[in-house]
């Protein structure tokens, strides 16, 4: 399902001068040097000796002339990055690192790339020989650590002959944007998610849903019991009797997916490969593989991420395009400081999907005394839409609630945790009393939970 579009473009440019001066004798070259001095030594047993020192460095020193004169410039020198996959949370990223030049002697090279900390916290040496008139490549894994738009850097090289008398230094303008993208589903993630998807949509084939839906299916006679206001009167007229409209469950639905950028959802939780991500991270991993399942059973999805304002809205949409789209957008999706304007999302949803639709609501509660907003403005779009409100609870705090305290401070953190859970039970429960299907769950266990629910609510037809 990983479109090739989303991998950052390759990068290719010449070498230049790191420096006006970018060249030095190697380490190799000053213990050669150094070692000189052994002269000196024989030089107090026989004085003539001494001399030697001195033409030892000058023979060093002229060789490494001449070894710094093979080597070639840096403008003959090309570099390249390549991106052999598309940087995402919770998944290794290739990189390719890639060196050629035309001049005739092996090169040791060694790459320094200048990338950001999302990417790489600490960065390393690459070492790498490249042959004459050969492109020699080495590649890196790296471990994105947060979403959004990023900037790599200039590549630094260092590079030197098999004798290794002289090195230059050298720089590759290789700067290019990076965006770093939610958890990408794989296929083979997803499978058992969409075979019981091909398993529903033959299902509502077969029965047909009629009457579940207001699709229109088919026209028979009128059948006392039948809804005065599914008469098709025109064909009525035509025929002298009264017909009946039939409706199926629709094959094609709207699904909008609306994600919480507020305070609440920059707290942070590890996951079981000791990896750190906040709340919404896991959020917006879980729209990308609702939106794949959705594309894939027909349906339209949108997106509304909100805080203060509106960061980011797309229509409803399918296709390959649309998603690339929702995933661009989720990418750029920031956590802001202060609570979330919920009433206004609300109002914005319902004007931009006035038709009754799926509305899946990532968010979580706050600690107050009042009824958070969030909770009002979910329930103002149960009279017209299906509501999959899921809130995401902190797992220290679960584990808190569950664990038997030894000691007195443990007693207390104990009853403080069991009464924010007991409080967010009571506060879902009065959302699933007006009719919203409602999650409580931990962020490592919320992409299956959802797509789960995603699936039963196409099984009944529930919209």
């Amino acid at each position: 399902m990983l479109q090739p579009s989303l991998h950052p473009v390759s990068v290719e440019a010449s070498c230049r001068p790191r420096r006006r001066a970018a060249f030095g004798l190697s380490v190799r070259t000053l213990m050669l040097l150094v070692a000189g001095f052994l002269w000196l030594a024989a030089g107090y047993i026989v004085p003539r000796l001494a001399w030697g020192m001195l033409l030892w460095d000058a023979l060093i020193l002229f060789v490494a002339l001449l070894d710094g004169l093979r080597l070639p410039p840096p403008a003959a020198l090309t570099v390249a990055r390549s991106w052999l996959s598309a940087p995402s949370l919770a998944a290794p990223v290739q990189v390719e690192l890639s060196v050629r030049h035309q001049a005739a002697l092996i090169l040791n090279c060694t790459l320094l790339d200048d990338l950001p900390a999302d990417l790489e916290e600490i960065p390393a040496d690459q070492h790498l020989r490249v042959w004459p008139r050969a492109t020699a490549t080495i590649q890196r894994t790296l471990f994105p650590r947060q979403r959004g738009d990023v900037e790599a850097g200039p590549l630094y090289l260092r590079y030197r002959s098999t004798l290794g008398l002289v090195v230059r230094w050298a720089v590759a303008p290789l700067q290019q944007p990076i965006r770093i993208y939610p958890e990408l589903k794989s296929g083979e993630d997803q499978e058992i998610f969409l075979a019981r998807s091909r398993q529903i949509d033959l299902q509502l084939r077969q029965i047909r849903q009629r009457g579940l839906g207001r699709e229109f299916e088919s026209l028979r006679e009128y059948r006392p019991g039948d809804d005065l206001r599914d008469v098709c009167w025109t064909a009525s007229a035509r025929r002298g009797e009264m017909v009946t409209r039939l409706y199926q469950a629709e094959r094609s639905q709207t699904v909008w997916i609306v994600i919480d950028t507020g305070r609440l959802l920059r707290a942070r939780v590890q996951d079981q490969a000791g990896h750190s991500f906040s709340k919404l991270d896991y959020a917006t991993s879980t729209a990308v593989a609702l939106a794949q399942l959705a594309q894939y059973s027909g349906d339209r999805v949108g997106l509304l991420g909100y805080g203060q304002g509106i960061q980011q809205q797309l229509l409803p949409g399918r296709g390959a395009a649309h998603t690339r789209l929702l995933i661009e957008s989720l990418a750029q999706l920031r956590g802001e400081a202060a609570e979330a304007d919920h009433l206004r999302a609300t109002a914005i949803l319902g004007r931009l999907q006035p038709r009754r639709a799926l509305i899946l609501w990532i968010t979580d509660l706050a600690e107050s005394a009042m009824q958070p907003e969030v909770i009002e403005g979910a329930a103002q779009l149960l009279h017209r839409h299906v509501v999959l409100f899921v809130a995401m609870a902190q797992p220290e705090v679960a584990a808190i609630a569950g664990r038997r305290p030894a000691t007195i401070d443990e007693m207390f953190r104990g009853a403080a945790a069991e009464e924010m859970a007991t409080r967010r039970r009571l506060l879902l429960a009065r959302l699933r009393d007006q009719g919203a299907i409602t999650m409580d769950t931990l962020p490592d266990a919320m992409t299956s939970a959802v797509l789960n629910h995603y699936l039963e609510i196409k099984l009944r037809a529930t919209l």
